[in-house]
């Protein structure tokens, strides 16, 4: 994975979390490029596509901030999360020999579990 996507999952990650809250200002283009030994095109790179999701504002001269969390914005990248675990795991049954109601069952199991919990 390009060095550029690591940060950006990372850092829209955190805000996701709740790691960094709004308004939290971030590292500098340059600052996270000296500290993690990058160039500064990759976090600008980073940067931009995090702004272009809309997880922070680059303000010129003062630096990237962290946005509101838009509602929408978290439902879709949770959702994506979850298809993205979703395939793992279908990934792995198809290499087990595991068929659909297998794993549904093993779903159901984890719901439950959860609701438990």
């Amino acid at each position: 994975m390009p060095l550029y996507q690591q940060i950006k999952d990372q850092v829209g990650a955190a805000i996701l979390a709740g790691e960094l809250p709004e308004g939290e200002a971030l590292p500098s283009v340059r600052a996270l490029a000296r500290d993690l030994r990058i160039s500064i095109i990759t976090t600008t790179r980073a940067y931009a596509e995090l702004a272009a999701e809309g997880f922070i504002a680059t303000v010129p001269g003062k630096g990237a901030y962290v946005l509101p969390l838009d509602s929408e914005l978290v439902r879709e990248q949770l959702l994506r999360q979850v298809e993205e675990g979703l395939q793992a795991a279908i990934d792995a049954a198809r290499r087990a020999g595991l068929q659909r109601d297998d794993l549904v069952l093993i779903l159901d199991g984890l719901i439950a579990a959860e609701v438990t919990a």
